[in-house]
């Protein structure tokens, strides 16, 4: 199997993106998105070890301003829409199974609500609801004009050459790989560290323009419209550890979707990294079991 590169050029930017081909392919492709701040590289464990590969074309993204998608201009759940859109155009499928993961869980059920004939399945890792957020955590909600305006103000920066030029890239497997080293070790602030370390703002604007990592911030806590247009079979992991929104209203919003199966996954926010097979497996038992009938 080859994870080969490839590219679309829409809208003042060129959108990465690479697919591992099927050797059997008989089945949608998986599409699969990032989380903020984030790019490709978190789906290279799932990508080598899933059993989907046989029947699958499975689609890495990075989404506009990431990775190699990177842009200095604005980007919008629309325009994360339109590119996965145009991303299913190119590979000729008129349908995929869409993967998201916290953030890229947003773009997918926005993606889903405008274009949900192009929909075979959905499958949302850590959704984010704007509605759910706990009083805690609600200034990430209320601070959304800011964040907007100081990204205009950044990128008006950048505009006239005022930035910080190329970043280094990110590894996110090889970071996990990290992480699951020191949560594994007897020090008993194992996990706060881990926390500490995947919630950093200050790490991540190692590796993403600020007024990108702005934009996330907007797009992540923008409110989502009306789910129950989704008739497609729907995947909902939850992490049962995170503790950022309010259960009731989160599963409120997965049952407007009439097909949805809710799994909790017994890990923080990050199931990919804290708990690789067992999701990996909870989506391949799905995908067999709701999909490939």
């Amino acid at each position: 199997m080859t994870h080969a590169p490839s590219s679309i050029v829409r809208h003042h930017a060129q959108i990465a993106y690479a697919v591992a081909r099927a050797t059997a392919r008989s089945r949608p492709p998986i599409v699969f998105l990032h989380g903020l701040a984030s790019n490709r590289t978190r789906w290279t464990e799932f990508i080598r070890e899933t059993s989907l590969k046989a029947r699958h074309d499975l689609i890495t993204v990075d989404l506009r301003g990431h990775g190699e998608s990177i842009t200095r201009r604005r980007f919008s759940l629309e325009d994360w829409s339109a590119d996965i859109a145009a991303i299913l155009d190119q590979e000729k499928a008129s349908q995929a199974i869409v993967v998201g993961h916290s953030m890229g869980a947003q773009a997918a059920l926005y993606f889903g609500a405008a274009r949900p004939d192009n929909l075979a399945g959905l499958v949302l890792i850590d959704p984010v609801f704007r509605e759910a957020i706990l009083p805690a955590k609600r200034s990430f909600v209320r601070n959304g004009p800011l964040y907007s305006w100081a990204a205009s103000a950044i990128r008006a920066l950048n505009a006239v050459g005022i930035h910080r030029g190329a970043l280094p890239p990110l590894d996110l497997h090889a970071l996990d790989l990290k992480a699951r080293e020191a949560l594994a070790s007897p020090e008993p602030d194992a996990v706060e560290k881990f926390v500490a370390q995947y919630s950093s703002a200050k790490a991540d604007l190692k590796h993403i323009p600020h007024a990108n990592y702005l934009q996330d911030m907007v797009e992540m806590f923008r409110a989502l419209p009306p789910l129950d247009v989704i008739s497609c079979p729907v995947l909902a992991l939850r992490s049962t550890v995170a503790g950022n929104q309010d259960d009731a209203i989160v599963a409120a919003r997965l049952r407007e979707m009439p097909r949805v199966t809710i799994q909790p996954i017994d890990c923080h926010h990050w199931p990919l990294t804290e708990q690789p097979v067992e999701v990996r497996t909870a989506i391949e038992r799905w995908i067999e079991t709701e999909i490939s009938q």
